[in-house]
């Protein structure tokens, strides 16, 4: 890392109109008024590839994964006219307390703040795995994990946190929804804090060359390390 740009985003997709870039946790998206950050993927991506973007969507600052940016202000706000009609698919990979159902579907209305009215939010998950721990994190001799995969049918703030606290399978490692314990036990005992949260995919289609595209972000060694202990062990 330089003094300069101490991140370099890995580039998952890029052509004339759109940047797509595998965004690391912990980093905001771009400025906001109530953080004090004073690196964003933004100004980072700007400057590695030479040129003005504008933001098409948001990740959450926790959240690994999958981010596009349009080039031009027209490119963005034709993409963003797709999310915007719940026309792009998005994948996330996520690990929760506890045992889920092998498919489900939550239909649930959230919020966008305390003192606004709630909208309709839909996730759908499938299980890929799921297993349990020989140690004790509550009030139980041994703790259940599972692996999900994860769409949306609607983009909330916060959606698929707040939809599987409301299951009660908390991702883990959610500081603001999840499990404080296991949170703790997580970060203490098996030394990972990061949110176990990845946008895994994104389908769309391209609004200018008229062609489906589809965007992978790998998961980073710290995920990876964490399906395996859980999961492969």
């Amino acid at each position: 890392m330089t003094e300069t740009n101490p991140i370099t985003f890995d580039i998952l997709y890029q052509d004339d109109h759109y940047v797509a870039i595998n965004k690391p946790c912990r980093i905001l998206v771009h400025r906001s008024a109530i953080s004090e950050d004073k690196v964003f993927v933004l100004q980072l991506l700007r400057d590695q590839i030479g040129q003005k973007i504008y933001p098409i969507h948001r990740l959450d600052r926790a959240t690994s994964g999958v981010l596009i940016f349009g080039k031009t202000s027209e490119a963005a706000s034709l993409l963003g006219k797709q999310m915007q009609e719940h026309l792009v698919k998005k994948t996330y990979l996520a690990i929760v307390r506890g045992y889920v159902e092998e498919r489900g579907t939550i239909d649930y209305a959230l919020a966008p703040e305390p003192d606004k009215p709630k909208q309709e939010a839909i996730t759908h998950y499938k299980k890929l795995h799921q297993s349990e721990m020989p140690f004790s994190v509550g009030r139980y001799p041994s703790s259940r994990y599972s692996l999900v995969e994860v769409t949306l049918e609607t983009g909330r703030r916060h959606q698929i946190r707040r939809h599987f606290s409301h299951l009660r399978h908390p991702i883990i490692n959610d500081r603001r929804h999840g499990d404080v314990k296991h949170n703790k036990y997580f970060e203490k005992v098996i030394g990972t804090e990061r949110l176990l949260l990845h946008a895994q995919k994104m389908k769309l289609y391209h609004p200018i060359k008229e062609e489906i595209v589809e965007v992978i972000a790998p998961l980073g060694a710290d995920f990876e390390k964490m399906i395996a202990y859980l999961f492969k062990g």
